[in-house]
């Protein structure tokens, strides 16, 4: 679909609307999958939690569809992805309440073995827009103010992507849905189109929604993007299908590409990018620290470690200080550090369920704490800079849940229930 234009009056309500948000706003919002900077890691003026309530304050909770995206904040609002009467529904909520401001349709469910016909990909706000990309392969930009649709792509038809669901021995996001956030930075949208024809990534105009780049032969995996800086170089960096792929943020041009292949590519976890390293993996790659070097044009890629003990299914880790925290494929969490791949510490007995189903939602809190939400609903602050895991605080906040908690003005947004409808619920960490 081509993107469409927007009125004047629209314009100005947007931005009205955005600047009395923001002078309005406490602290940083959460406006992306696992925050600012997609790292699990809180705006730099968010206040910093050192102990956690015994039973935190429940500001609001209200029903929620079924659905495996996590909520974002930006702006005094929540956005949250859910599914109602057959259609994955994008939703705008006060953060201070839970009032619905308003909702708006993105596209048809995609149904599956694997979960509920239901959204499995997070939404991104920027500057008085939000994004919204549904399973089957639809972006649609939104503005945040009024839900009006400003533009909409479909990764099938305007970049010619597969997407054939769960037949045969189809692979990544073109078998299980489009789960990957798109990232949206310095008037540039990069999202995984996942087309073998000259698409695998693809940069739009945020604003306009047209192309500005395409590049890449890849079909995407289920990982989001993440965009640094490599060797001084500002690059898009993915954890597509069948590789690690490294791509030039201004041109799209591919710099390098690491074969990274697995069953059914079910690649999930977003890269972490770490002293001129990226950091990823899966739960047949282990954890993976790649180098890279270049001589002029020509990048080259080595792999530094291989971590088994920390290799990760669809958890995320975090880094925190010089250690990377995540769960491990025993469903334990695993501590290793950032230069060796080492095993610094394993903490068992916080994730009960099966391991191959197991999750846990991390946040790194600034110092050597962090914040995890299991999959059990347990929220648990903990200090993971010694020799063993030092647990600060516990409480029970929700049911099950694979949830990547926001955490904005001391707030805590996430949702509860995982294949049937649950609760999009805003708890107060700070009484």
């Amino acid at each position: 679909m081509l993107p469409t234009v927007r009125t004047r009056r629209t314009r100005w309500i947007a931005t009205a609307w955005m600047t009395c948000a923001l002078m309005s706003a406490l602290a940083g919002d959460w406006p992306q999958w696992r925050g600012p900077t997609r790292t699990g890691r809180p705006a730099a003026n968010e206040p910093v939690l050192t102990q956690l309530p015994s039973a935190p304050h429940v500001v609001w909770s209200i029903a929620a569809g079924p659905g495996y995206a996590s909520p974002i904040v930006a702006e005094g609002l929540v956005f949250a992805m859910e599914a109602q009467e057959g259609k994955e529904v994008l939703r705008a909520l006060e953060a201070a309440s839970g009032a619905e401001r308003w909702k708006a349709v993105v596209d048809e469910t995609f149904t599956d073995s694997q979960g509920p016909a239901a959204p499995r990909c997070t939404p991104v706000a920027s500057e008085g827009r939000v994004y919204a990309q549904s399973c089957r392969g639809k972006l649609t930009c939104f503005a945040a103010a009024d839900g009006k649709t400003l533009w909409s792509v479909d990764y099938t038809k305007d970049f010619a992507a597969t997407f054939v669901g769960e037949k045969g021995n189809s692979q990544g996001a073109m078998r299980h849905g489009n789960n990957g956030s798109p990232w949206v930075e310095s008037g540039c949208l990069w999202a995984s189109a996942g087309s073998t024809n000259g698409a695998g990534m693809v940069a739009l105009n945020p604003q306009t929604g047209t192309l500005r780049w395409k590049g890449g032969h890849e079909v995407a995996g289920y990982a989001a993007p993440m965009v640094g800086t490599l060797l001084g170089v500002r690059q898009v960096v993915n954890f597509m299908a069948d590789a690690a792929v490294g791509f030039d943020a201004q041109s799209g041009q591919v710099l390098w590409r690491h074969p990274l292949k697995t069953a059914f590519a079910r690649h999930v976890m977003t890269p972490l990018i770490v002293n001129d390293r990226v950091i990823l993996g899966s739960h047949q790659t282990g954890l993976r620290s790649l180098q890279f070097a270049r001589n002029g044009e020509r990048w080259s890629v080595s792999e530094v470690w291989n971590s088994k003990e920390a290799a990760p299914n669809f958890s995320c880790p975090i880094v925190v200080g010089d250690r990377i925290v995540g769960l491990g494929a025993q469903r334990e969490l695993v501590c290793i550090g950032i230069d060796d791949g080492k095993v610094r510490w394993t903490q068992s007995g916080w994730i009960t369920s099966a391991a191959d189903k197991s999750h846990a939602g991390f946040i790194a809190l600034g110092g050597t704490s962090a914040l995890l939400l299991s999959d059990s609903g347990e929220l648990i602050v903990f200090d993971a800079g010694g020799a063993s895991c030092r647990e600060l605080g516990r409480a029970q906040v929700s049911g099950v849940n694979w949830c990547n908690p926001a955490l904005s003005n001391g707030r805590l947004y996430l949702r509860d229930g995982l294949r049937n409808a649950g609760h999009w619920m805003c708890l107060d960490l700070t009484r």
